[in-house]
Formats: C-alpha cells, sequence, structure tokens
C-alpha cells in the first residue's frame, strides 16, 4: 500500500516537470520571434514606421518618379462604373460613379522586404506620392479630378491608385426616337499638364469593368468600351483614352402613361363625326381633345432638350393631331350651323350646292341621298 502511495507521488511530480519544462520552451519560442522582447505586432509597427522614413525622407512629391529625366512613366488606365445616376435629357448630362484605376511603377518606392520584417505592402495616402494628374476632360460641374483616397505600395515600386469619383459629363441627346431611344455617351480622360514622352497612358482593358454596377430603374448600358488616342499639336502629342457608353431607355413608363393616352386621344377625335349633328357635345368633345394633346406636348418639352436640330417623332406626332384636331373643330362648327339653318332665317339651297351635296357626294360616300 505505501509503495503504491509513494509510485502516485513519484508520477504527480514527472507530470509537474514536464509542464515546467514544456512552458519554458514556449516562452523562449516566442521570445525569438520578436527580439527585445517585443510582440509579433509591434515588431511590425517598428518596422514599417522604419520603412516609412527610409522611404519618404528625401521623397518629392512633385517631382516624376524616373531615373532619368527622357523616361516616360506608363500608366495603367482602367474604368470601372458602380453606377449611373442620371441622364438629363434636358441640359444633355450624364452622372456617374466610377472608379478610376491607375497603375504605375515609381523606381523612389523600392525596398527589399527582408531588410523590413517581410513587408511587401504598404498603403500611403495619395497626397505624400507622386500621382498623375489624369482628368475627365468633357466634365460639366467643374470637378474634374476624384477623390483623394489611399495608394497601394508594393516593394517593387508598382503604385496601384483606384479613387472612386462622382462625374456629370457632357452627352449629346438624340430624342428622335423618344422614348425608344440609344444615347452614346462618352467619357474622355487624359494628362492635364504631362506630354506623352513625360506620361503615356496604356488602356487596361478595352471593356468597362461592371462587376460592381448597380441597375438603373431607367436607363440600361448596352456596351461601354474604351479606346485609346493621341492628339497632336505643333511641338508635343498627349495620349489620352475615351470611353463610350451605350445606353437603352427601358421606355415601359413611357409607354403606359405617354404613347397609350396619346393614341387614345387620337381615336376619340375621329369619334367625334359619329355624334349626330344636333348634340353640342360634338365641340366639347374636340376641345377636350385639343386640351389633352397640348398636356402631353408640355410633357415632353420637359423632357426632351431645347433643340431645333432634332424634333421628336412623338412630338411630331402631336403637333399633327392637334392640327387635325383644330381642323375637326372648325368642320364641327361648320356642320352645327348648316344643321341648324331653316328656309325661315336663310335663303333657299342654291342649285349647284344641291347637286354636289344631295345628290353626288352621297354616292361617293355611299351614302343615301337626303333629296326633299
Amino acid at each position: 500500500m505505501a509503495a503504491r502511495r509513494l509510485g502516485s507521488r513519484r508520477l504527480r511530480v514527472l507530470l509537474l516537470l514536464v509542464q515546467l519544462v514544456a512552458g519554458r520552451c514556449s516562452a523562449a519560442g516566442a521570445g525569438g520571434s520578436a527580439p527585445g522582447g517585443l510582440s509579433e505586432p509591434s515588431f511590425i509597427a517598428k518596422h514599417e514606421d522604419s520603412l516609412f522614413k527610409d522611404l519618404f525622407q528625401n521623397y518629392e512629391r512633385w517631382v516624376r518618379p524616373v531615373e532619368n529625366l527622357k523616361d516616360k512613366i506608363k500608366i495603367k488606365f482602367g474604368l470601372a462604373i458602380s453606377q449611373l445616376v442620371d441622364v438629363d435629357e434636358k441640359n444633355q448630362l450624364m452622372t456617374t460613379n466610377v472608379w478610376l484605376k491607375q497603375e504605375w511603377i515609381d523606381v523612389k518606392l523600392r525596398w527589399n522586404p527582408d531588410d523590413y520584417g517581410g513587408i511587401k505592402v504598404i498603403r500611403v495616402p495619395s497626397d505624400s506620392v507622386w500621382t498623375p494628374d489624369i482628368v475627365l476632360f468633357d466634365n460639366a460641374d467643374g470637378r474634374f479630378e476624384g477623390t483623394r483616397t489611399k495608394t497601394v505600395v508594393r516593394y517593387n515600386g508598382t503604385v496601384t491608385w483606384t479613387p472612386p469619383a462622382n462625374y456629370k459629363s457632357s452627352c449629346t441627346i438624340d430624342v428622335t426616337f423618344f422614348p425608344f431611344d440609344l444615347q452614346n455617351c462618352s467619357m474622355k480622360f487624359g494628362s492635364w499638364t504631362y506630354d506623352g514622352s513625360q506620361v503615356d497612358i496604356i488602356l487596361e482593358d478595352q471593356d468597362v469593368d461592371k462587376r460592381d454596377f448597380f441597375d438603373n430603374g431607367e436607363w440600361e448600358i448596352v456596351s461601354a468600351t474604351g479606346s485609346k488616342g493621341n492628339r497632336t499639336d505643333s511641338c508635343c502629342w498627349y495620349p489620352y483614352v475615351t470611353y463610350s457608353f451605350v445606353i437603352k431607355r427601358l421606355p415601359l413608363f413611357y409607354t403606359l402613361f405617354l404613347i397609350i393616352p396619346c393614341i387614345g386621344l387620337s381615336f376619340l377625335t375621329v369619334l367625334v363625326f359619329y355624334l349626330p349633328s344636333n348634340e353640342g357635345e360634338k365641340i366639347c368633345l374636340c376641345t377636350s381633345v385639343l386640351v389633352s394633346l397640348t398636356v402631353f406636348l408640355l410633357v415632353i418639352e420637359e423632357i426632351i432638350p431645347s433643340s431645333s436640330k432634332v424634333i421628336p417623332l412623338i412630338g411630331e406626332y402631336l403637333v399633327f393631331t392637334m392640327i387635325f384636331v383644330t381642323l375637326s373643330i372648325m368642320v364641327t362648327v361648320f356642320a352645327i350651323n348648316i344643321h341648324h339653318r331653316s328656309s325661315s332665317t336663310h335663303n333657299a339651297m342654291a342649285p349647284w350646292v344641291r347637286k354636289i351635296f344631295l345628290h353626288k357626294l352621297p354616292k361617293l360616300l355611299c351614302m343615301r341621298s337626303h333629296v326633299d
């Protein structure tokens, strides 16, 4: 019995020694990963502070980051659209939310990751590094640049900058086939001050990135493609990138609340001639149709731009319908006036009038002749 107790005590002591040795080994391993008694996050932050000091101690963000003055910086440029906010036909503007994807090499921002704790990527405010002055040329609200967000800098000098921007760009609106129209709006980007020998723009992808696009309830993007061009003057050449957006209007709303009522009012004009001549409602019906068409014409005038170059077909249709309604009112007034004439108030009908309107016209119109 005593031997069993002694063996149990020895086993407990042995287990306690094993636990103490394991705890010391784990503590020694943790101390070896971060020298100086620092924890892992503090160790990385110390290297990152040292890296920022070494990179930006003598860095001048106003100077192009090239080794030779004649070297040019190649900017990989792409566009991603997140939302087509609005298309203002009246002012001929297109409002979009986009991301400007830009990437270039900065030779001043290179380092060896082994010297800084394995750090390969840092985030730097765009105001602290050199950035290309690429702007939207055909901007309509005076805001040519995007938001100043942070840049992503890699150890090999690659700088990636994707600032979001809200643009109002000019767009020539063609409303000929409104509301079944297609519009082609373009956005032209380029450097504001650098020519092609200093900064060259390379199109990253011909198609606009629409992976994060939020659908619009009135317009649908049919295609969005980019192309590169060059503008040359007497001394230099200037590269630029143009993105063309082909957008289609979704016509369901205008079909239900504009086109169908207009067609219905047009048929009402024909029904005026089926009312008896002694009914005074003939004039009331024609006048009501004319007023309704005028209201629809004013609605269209509020939507389309005030231009004499292009008139929408639906506007021409309403104008001609209003002309015919006006003529129908004149004919109705004449018919009512003739209907209420009598021998006591007017002279007898002339023989040639009787012959034309009572003998010949009824036969041509397949009507029964009314002869006294």
